[in-house]
């Protein structure tokens, strides 16, 4: 059974054989094992390797949890959130909180942000609802997700007692080692490894993302299902004309090199709103490195061609789309007739709501190509969880290809780490405890102060006629480095005011 199709339909881009011969062996890299970052390739046979046992084990765990509880609360940044959120929300009546009873547990998501009000609110919507928590992280340190987690099994203990709560969480996380690891051995919290050769950004189909959607009442086993078909379909050795990730691969490095630097991810149906989320970690931290990359971007329409729509008709011609099409959603809805005809839409009597957009969708790829925006399209005959399954193995493969098609690893990101540090360092070491004081006037709010004088060539006056020059200077213990500008109307005292 065929689910998903891709089409370079309006790119008007032709791939050489050259191109065909490096898209394939970028594919032969990901199952060989000799490209880069090979030590995280456990992805690739992932859906076909998944054991029966440990299918068996999340199904369990799921069924006890939605026992437990009315809302699941699943905690997790990045790659621990954004695939389980883009399955949930894609399968999910997106009113269903509005329902008195509904008939599977609420998935609520925690630790993807650092907002204050959104967990407080979260926590006062669960007050009257039984809760259960799956906490996800492989060290347990990550600073938001650690918080959110703080908090929410804080509210789980005082709710039923330290014994309960340990029943009612449970940990996915590393094999053998770390803080949540430990945590969980000593609380007796049950546990799910999240495999040592996966990174965050492909672990949707290892318990990173099976178990909050088995507890959501996902059907996990079609969602495997529908991966493994594209595993097959993209395997080593399938010719290029018939691999459907090398293709898209292909394709847009070559609308790369030839200037197209941002690609959009667009859809017709809001459901896959985080979808496209999850699409842009998977690209954008598996690509964006050593100063190349395409960024990428979604849309969702036609609402955003009241919001976008101009710009990528009318704009930098620097973008690219590929539109995610879906043949047959899963309700039916026909226009009626009006008897005054005030709006003009009679013509539409009897015409499914799903044709009118579907008519939109060709009109926005036909003006859009006219304006210079290649369009590629791939298409899923419905939303369901094995249609989801193949596309998301479908991107994790072409994102792979592609990756070393442009010349990075596409498994590692270093560049991740950098606000973590210096987050770290200023929370750790807050410079009103530290810093000099009395000294305002020559160093910023941090703290960070420069020893040079005015002597030196950096210092130049703005319009003000305020002496203006750039601090760059070892803060916090050699943690981190932080570059900012300072207004000063004298030098610095001469004597060492540094933070060492």
């Amino acid at each position: 059974m065929k689910t998903l199709s891709f089409d370079p339909i309006r790119a008007d881009v032709a791939i050489t054989e050259k191109e065909k011969s490096a898209a394939l062996h970028a594919n032969a890299l990901l199952h060989n094992g000799q490209g880069a970052g090979n030590d995280f390739l456990g992805w690739v046979g992932l859906p076909s390797a998944l054991g029966e046992e440990e299918l068996q084990a999340i199904e369990t765990e799921a069924a006890r949890l939605r026992d437990l509880a009315e809302v699941i609360l699943c905690i997790g940044i990045g790659g621990s959130y954004l695939g389980a959120r883009a399955v949930y929300e894609a399968l999910s009546d997106p009113f269903n909180l509005l329902h008195e009873h509904p008939a599977k547990p609420i998935l609520l998501f925690a630790g993807q942000n650092l907002s204050e009000d959104y967990l407080a609110r979260l926590l006062a919507a669960v007050e009257n609802r039984s809760i259960a928590a799956i906490v996800i992280s492989k060290s347990g340190t990550t600073t938001e997700p650690a918080i959110a987690f703080r908090l929410i099994r804080d509210e789980i203990e005082h709710r039923y007692g330290r014994k309960e709560a340990a029943r009612r969480i449970v940990a996915v996380t590393d094999r053998s080692r770390g803080a949540l690891k430990t945590l969980a051995d000593r609380e007796g919290y049950r546990t799910f490894v999240i495999p040592d050769d996966v990174g965050g950004r492909y672990s949707v189909l290892t318990p990173v993302g099976l178990l909050p959607l088995a507890g959501a009442g996902i059907d996990i086993r079609s969602l495997l299902a529908g991966a493994c078909e594209m595993e097959r379909a993209t395997a080593d050795g399938v010719p290029f004309d018939e691999n459907p990730a090398a293709r898209y691969a292909a394709v847009r490095n070559i609308l790369y090199q030839q200037g197209f630097m941002i690609e959009i991810l667009a859809s017709y149906e809001p459901q896959l709103q985080y979808l496209a989320e999850w699409w842009k970690q998977l690209f954008g931290e598996s690509e964006g490195k050593q100063g190349r990359g395409i960024f990428p971007a979604s849309v969702t329409f036609t609402a955003d061609l009241h919001s976008m729509g101009q710009y990528i008709q009318e704009g930098e011609r620097t973008l690219f789309e590929t539109v995610v099409s879906v043949a047959d959603p899963e309700h039916r809805v026909k226009i009626g007739t009006a008897p005054d005809n005030l709006d003009g839409l009679n013509f539409l009597t009897g015409k499914r709501l799903s044709e009118i957009n579907h008519t939109a969708e060709l009109g926005v790829s036909l003006a859009h190509a006219d304006g210079g925006v290649p369009n590629l399209r791939i298409e899923i005959p419905s939303i369901d969880a094995r249609s989801l399954g193949t596309l998301i193995y479908f991107f994790e493969k072409a994102c792979g290809i592609s990756g070393y098609l442009l010349g990075v690893n596409p498994f590692d990101q270093p560049g991740v780490e950098a606000y973590k540090k210096n987050m770290v360092a200023l929370l750790a070491s807050p410079a009103s405890k530290r810093g000099p004081k009395n000294y305002a006037g020559n160093c910023n709010p941090l703290g960070c102060c420069d020893r040079r004088t005015q002597e030196d060539p950096t210092f130049r006056p703005n319009k003000t006629g305020v002496k203006i020059f750039v601090i760059f200077t070892p803060v916090f213990c050699k943690t981190t480095t932080i570059q900012s500008k300072v207004h000063c109307r004298k030098p610095p005292p001469t004597q060492d005011i540094f933070l060492e």
